[in-house]
């Protein structure tokens, strides 16, 4: 007969980590994978081919476009949420960014108010993210390194389904990237919502279009 086991022994400094990965994960309720952030779009049109070219186009959303914007509004969040709530949502450049930003963040909301107990409701979704780890008492650069790294893993996942890309250059797209994700988390430190600005146009373009794109699969 088996023994039974407790686990006693996790330190406590890994439970930031797997708070944040457990909220970040793929099965965690938010509907993640129905979003593609204008990718489909993209695709569609030709503008992403390969693999190297998804590399070029995330690396501009991380560093000019929603990666940056996301990462400051998390971090304003954690303190401040009504104030960041509100400057999402009138920074979303389309109506289906808006869309990811809200829905995403009422089911992330509605999920930790049902398993934390948290008293969170409606906020957009970065917002959501940090205002739940200052809840939580996760550092706050960890929730935001966390966070960028969950949008590119999401966003490959999503060009997976939408070009011939196999699983090993997904991952390596997420190695390219990964130095940029610390460099951004690094560079939002102290940023405040007069500094939200973004340049990635292509990709807000392309989220433009794909309102109207038939046929598919993606929600945005």
């Amino acid at each position: 007969m088996g023994t039974a086991h407790t686990i006693t022994n996790i330190p406590m400094t890994t439970d930031p980590i797997l708070t944040m990965s457990q909220w970040l994960s793929p099965g965690f309720p938010v509907g993640a994978f129905a979003y593609s952030h204008g990718l489909e779009s993209a695709v569609s049109d030709g503008l992403i081919p390969d693999a190297n070219a998804l590399t070029a186009w995330l690396l501009d959303v991380l560093e000019h476009g929603t990666g940056r914007c996301d990462a400051i509004l998390l971090r304003v969040g954690y303190d401040d949420p009504e104030a960041a709530d509100a400057h999402a949502r009138a920074f979303a450049a389309s109506a289906e960014r808006l869309q990811e930003l809200d829905l995403q963040g009422r089911a992330f909301c509605d999920t930790l108010r049902a398993t934390e107990g948290f008293e969170m409701d409606g906020l957009a979704y970065p917002v959501a993210v940090g205002f739940a780890a200052s809840q939580k008492g996760v550092p706050v650069d960890i929730a935001t390194a966390l966070y960028l790294q969950a949008m590119l893993a999401n966003l490959v996942s999503a060009a997976q389904r939408l070009m011939p890309m196999g699983q090993t250059d997904g991952q390596l797209v997420l190695n390219a990237l990964r130095p940029v994700v610390a460099e951004v988390t690094a560079a939002t430190d102290g940023a405040g919502l007069d500094d939200l600005h973004s340049s990635a146009w292509m990709s807000d373009i392309a989220a433009m279009r794909h309102e109207t794109l038939q046929p598919r699969i993606f929600r945005t």
